[in-house]
């Protein structure tokens, strides 16, 4: 024990050495800016970084890439919060509750307590790698598949949380969500599903431009539709008394912080079960656990806020621990990392363990500095961040869709990124007004893949016997009471099963049922495509499209059949002082007041002007369409005057263009000009 504490405070003295806490403060710098800009995240800045640290010894590199990592997740709440575009999945729960703060005028608490939980969360990670380092060899060893199958398991049956008051709805995202994770070339067969034909889908769909259209652009088009700004500048409450009330109520809800942290350290450490998951369950887990949660999660409850960031950001310290003690990454950007260990001399294993135990332990160090740091600068900034809801709609817009658009193509570098972002987006804007919640068709596509690999291999490895293991059979069990939780309670909420088959009569017919008849239509002609597949390649997608077949059509049935007797209970109970025990989970339209018709037509402007992009993008290319449609949008939306409209332009094209394309050197799509006149391509940035 000595000599891990020897190694303890060796490793402080080694990180507290002025040029390694220069790198330190580089890292954290480049984490955080990355962390804001929709899509893309620490896994590219990582990578920007590695081949500077070829002259650097071990910690100081360490120092360089740990500060990058830890801190890109303290910036990613900033665009969830102020306007409900999270740009990275990692930050998609934190917008369900930020963002309807913000539009309420406390955009600066929910950014204080997302700081500071940051920051705990972040603490914790790092404190709970240094204790476990000693001891967790055994137990992860403990882990094998059947065991990530069942944890899998058990993070898709958050959605029974996630759906608020409808939970059929809510099944049949996440089947729907599970479904788009199996598009692609099956891994046991090499039968290609649902790909179309198209050789982008060959490899399935990536996550980000999945994550960036259901849960930015339905925003961005909302603030469009309502044409105001995410709040008026009447409601902003006083900036730093809002970060000082967040940053308390983290203190007064430290449990929740305790708890939420240690589920995100936990899920960090086990190889293979996604990081863009751990705030949905730890997000859920609050749900659950919180006293009145059901009731205020949602509409702004900065408890949900405290749930998702110290679960994202106290993740970090548990993914280095495979890394160190196996070399097995549990992500991309632990993966760039292990590259950095083999390229320094540093062998995972028993060497990080016994003659590498220091530096190991600066990483620690590292970690829990940059944590320090990152949420330090945050609150620095936090005043101008917040205000930026108070600005119009026509100057928000413009520069947030070019951002988005450039994340989007980070994860294929293909065209197809750019149409699954607009597919998606006009999908979810659909699920937002027809009622149907959003967070399980993330939750499902993350889980999907994840739990289909897993199957095959424990029954390949294991046969049945896989389902009698302890803590199988312990996960399956909590998964299937949480499952079964809701329609419990709507039976109990009825007055048992006679009372909800007598709340039944003739139909009725209205058009928010063409919505789930879409859907049905869509998971019938997939279901056709799949019956003519290998028969191991088509169990899983089966089964899970005739789950959501059979959720679509009960919750179709329930529309057109259902009296309103419950609903009429429900305004009795509300009428008594009563408290309903389910709500909507996903964040309120700004736009709700507003006649059909005029939502309709104005989303319809809003993707025309996303179409528009595309248009202009595929003729003159990326970064000459950026000052185009800034100009276009804003003299046309608002009739902006120039003085503001032609620096905006010019500054988004010349950031654009030295940070992704100078510095980043993101290969751009193709474009017409680039292809008929090779002559200019050189200085044609995105052909």
């Amino acid at each position: 024990m000595a000599d891990w504490i020897d190694a303890l405070s060796s490793g402080l003295f080694i990180i507290l050495e002025p040029h390694r806490m220069v790198l330190l403060w580089g890292g954290v710098l480049c984490g955080l800016s990355l962390g804001i800009l929709p899509g893309i995240g620490g896994v590219a800045g990582t990578a920007l970084l590695l081949p500077f640290t070829y002259s650097m010894d071990p910690a100081a590199a360490m120092a360089l890439l740990l500060g990058l990592a830890a801190t890109t997740t303290h910036g990613d709440p900033i665009s969830a919060i102020v306007l409900g575009a999270p740009g990275h999945a990692a930050s998609a729960a934190t917008a369900l509750d930020g963002y309807p703060m913000t539009k309420r005028g406390e955009g600066a608490r929910a950014l204080g307590a997302a700081y500071m939980s940051a920051l705990m969360g972040g603490l914790f990670g790092a404190a709970l790698m240094a204790v476990a380092l000693p001891i967790v060899r055994p137990l992860i060893l403990f882990i094998g598949s059947p065991e990530l199958l069942a944890l899998s398991v058990f993070g898709i049956s958050m959605v029974a949380v996630l759906s608020g008051n409808a939970p059929l709805r809510g099944l049949t995202a996440a089947c729907f969500g599970m479904m788009l994770a199996m598009i692609g070339s099956d891994p046991q067969t090499g039968t290609l599903r649902w790909t179309m034909d198209s050789l982008y889908l060959w490899e399935g769909l990536p996550l980000v431009p999945l994550t960036l259209g259901v849960f930015a652009l339905p925003e961005l088009c909302d603030l469009l539709v309502a044409r105001t700004s995410v709040v008026g500048t009447g409601k902003i409450q006083n900036n730093w008394k809002g970060l000082w009330q967040g940053s308390v109520d983290c203190f007064i809800h430290w449990w929740l912080v305790l708890r939420c942290s240690w589920i995100g350290s936990v899920i960090g450490a086990i190889p293979g079960i996604s990081a863009s998951v751990i705030d949905w369950i730890s997000y859920g887990h609050a749900i659950k656990t919180e006293k009145g949660a059901q009731q205020t999660f949602g509409h702004g409850d900065v408890r949900g806020v405290i749930a998702a960031e110290s679960a994202t950001c106290s993740r970090e310290g548990g993914a280095l621990i495979p890394t160190i003690v196996f070399g097995v990454p549990g992500s991309a950007g632990m993966a760039i990392l292990l590259g950095a260990f083999l390229m320094h001399g540093l062998v995972p294993g028993p060497d990080m363990l016994t003659k590498n135990l220091s530096i190991t332990y600066s990483m620690v160090w590292s970690i829990a500095i940059a944590n320090i740091l990152g949420s330090g600068l945050c609150y620095l900034f936090s005043s101008q961040f917040a205000k930026l809801a108070s600005l119009r709609y026509s100057l928000i817009l413009p520069v947030v869709l070019c951002m988005v658009y450039i994340g989007a193509f980070e994860g294929k570098r293909q065209w197809g990124d750019l149409y699954a972002l607009l597919f998606f987006g006009i999908l979810a804007w659909a699920m937002k007004h027809f009622k149907w919640p959003r967070p399980p068709l993330v939750l499902g596509f993350i889980l999907g893949a994840v739990i289909e690999r897993y199957m095959f291999i424990s029954i390949q490895r294991y046969g049945v016997t896989w389902t009698g293991r302890p803590v199988v059979m312990v996960l399956f069990g909590v998964s299937l009471l949480s499952l079964l939780g809701p329609f419990l309670k709507d039976v109990k909420a009825h007055g048992g099963i006679k009372g909800m088959l007598s709340d039944y009569h003739a139909p009725k017919y209205n058009w928010s049922q063409v919505f789930p008849l879409f859907l049905l239509i869509l998971f019938s002609g997939m279901m056709y495509q799949a019956a003519q597949w290998n028969f191991y390649a088509k169990i899983i997608p089966g089964i899970v499209g005739t789950g959501a077949i059979v959720f679509c059509t009960l919750s179709l049935l329930n529309d057109v059949f259902k009296q309103g007797t419950h609903a009429q209970r429900s305004l009795e109970r509300k009428a008594k002082g009563e408290v309903e025990e389910k709500i909507h989970m996903d964040i309120a339209s700004t736009a709700g007041h507003l006649p059909a018709q005029t939502i309709i037509l104005r989303g319809a402007i809003f993707f025309g002007w996303m179409i528009g992009f595309l248009c202009s993008m595929a003729l003159i290319g990326l970064i000459p369409t950026v000052p185009i449609f800034i100009i276009a949008f804003m003299r046309v939306e608002a009739s902006e005057p120039w003085k503001i409209t032609l620096p905006m332009a010019i500054f988004m094209t010349l950031f654009i263009y030295f940070l992704f394309d100078q510095l980043l050197t993101i290969p751009w799509p193709g474009s017409v000009l680039g292809d008929f006149f090779p002559i200019v391509k050189d200085y044609i940035p995105s052909s």
